[in-house]
């Protein structure tokens, strides 16, 4: 892979190209079409209509060629319409769409489910299955841990996001937009602290231990550790604004749940699949959860998700009690295949640390000029910095606002994320080209200049 064709993605030219002001004109006609046909309560970062997109570029209805630091929300970490991936999707479709693998099944959903007990965590023996999203896959998680402790409570952590149906927006922490006017919630969810070291009250250096003492604390008055069926965290977390948890948290929180029979799932849906550095997140600090649930990036954007479990818990279920029409479609098993093999050949894992090595250290010196930020944190191409008004750590969701308003008007393509909404997120494809990656950064630089 090179910087002048990165992963065999050069069917585009790999550049920023602005013609129109953006939103251009015919992005402002689809919208008002989209405005008559679609409810509001379905938002968009930016309203620019994709005709087309590969490697570091997405192409929209106006001819603009915008640089993606997005990957569809950490999707496409192998480029968009990545041809290995589009071939074997092709060639798919022409043999068959559909059976549905509980009624007639096929090898490639077997072959995604072997891929997956190899490369998760742990040398244990393995069972996995496949459903449509991330928040089936955490659903399904917390059905079998129920399942196969007895056990009802389930413990998650401030700042999380698991998803958008009952039980996962029950266990996602931000109301707005996620859970406000959607209740009742679903009962038996508990949160805990989290170690969120840029604000942690006695200070990044004790944030470790003390988050970790002070949520085993709560759960043994509040629930009782053997009522806990799962603890269920994100490594790094997604939504909540990139926030790494600080160093020995969650090993304390792993250890402490193997020692009280409380299963730990880690919500690997946004950080699997190379996105920082590792294959999976978890691996940073050495843990092997006892069931990982991946989506985004394991089928290069064809709806797949899976649940990973150590055998003995994952065959407590009884015959017919997992599954979904959908869920392992034929189309998205294939995908998921060339994802890997994308991944493993083209030494992805290397490429995100290398992406991170690039903007760590210019966002860094950034946040030096620019007393706004307040926290540049992140592993791999899973990169934040967090807005503060100066002088302060009060969030500034108003500035962060803006600063993405301005990346989107120059071209670049940037997420915002966070409880405050003071947060800006860069999940760039793994296989973007170098000097798109700098001239990126450089945009980002000149938002903060004005």
């Amino acid at each position: 892979m090179t910087s002048q064709d990165p992963g065999g993605m050069s069917r585009l030219p790999q550049e920023r190209r602005v013609v129109t002001e953006i939103p251009g004109p015919r992005s402002r006609e689809l919208q008002e079409r989209r405005l008559a046909a679609v409810p509001p309560g379905v938002g968009s970062v930016l309203p620019v209509y994709v005709t087309d997109a590969a490697g570091g570029v997405v192409v929209d209805a106006d001819g603009n060629s915008l640089i993606d630091f997005g990957s569809g929300i950490a999707v496409t970490g192998v480029g968009n319409a990545n041809p290995r991936v589009a071939a074997r999707v092709k060639a798919q479709a022409d043999r068959f769409t559909h059976t549905c693998f509980m009624v007639a099944p096929y090898e490639s959903y077997v072959q995604v489910c072997e891929n997956l007990n190899r490369i998760t965590p742990g040398d244990h023996e393995k069972r996995s299955f496949l459903v449509n999203s991330g928040a089936e896959a955490v659903e399904n998680a917390v059905k079998i841990a129920r399942y196969a402790t007895g056990r009802q409570a389930v413990v998650v952590f401030d700042h999380g996001y698991h998803g958008r149906t009952l039980l996962t927006m029950t266990l996602t922490a931000k109301s707005m937009p996620y859970k406000h006017g959607f209740g009742p919630y679903a009962p038996e969810v508990y949160r805990m602290p989290l170690a969120y070291p840029f604000r942690w009250p006695t200070g990044p250096q004790n944030c470790g231990p003390e988050a970790a003492a002070q949520a085993v604390d709560q759960i043994g008055k509040q629930i009782g550790a053997t009522n806990v069926a799962a603890v269920v965290v994100e490594p790094i977390q997604g939504e909540g604004g990139f926030i790494e948890p600080a160093p020995g948290f969650l090993p304390a929180i792993a250890d402490f749940c193997r020692a009280n029979g409380i299963l730990f799932i880690a919500d690997e849906v946004q950080t699997g699949f190379a996105r920082t550095g590792d294959m999976f997140a978890c691996e940073h600090e050495g843990i092997v959860p006892d069931i990982v649930t991946t989506a985004k990036g394991i089928a290069g954007g064809m709806p797949l998700a899976a649940v990973t479990g150590r055998a003995d818990i994952m065959d407590t279920v009884h015959g017919g009690g997992l599954g979904g029409t959908y869920g392992g479609n034929p189309l998205a098993c294939e995908a998921a295949l060339a994802v890997l093999e994308e991944i493993e050949e083209g030494k992805l894992t290397d490429r995100a640390r290398a992406i991170g090595e690039t903007m760590l250290p210019r966002l860094r010196a950034l946040a030096g000029r620019h007393p706004a930020i307040g926290d540049v944190r992140g592993r791999g191409a899973m990169i934040a910095i967090e807005l503060v008004r100066e002088g302060t750590t009060e969030p500034d969701p108003v500035l962060t606002a803006e600063i993405a308003r301005r990346c989107h008007a120059e071209g670049l393509l940037v997420l915002t994320a966070g409880t405050y909404g003071n947060v800006l997120r860069f999940l760039p494809p793994l296989v973007i080209p170098d000097h798109l990656l700098a001239e990126g950064l450089d945009i980002i630089e000149a938002a903060f200049t004005g």
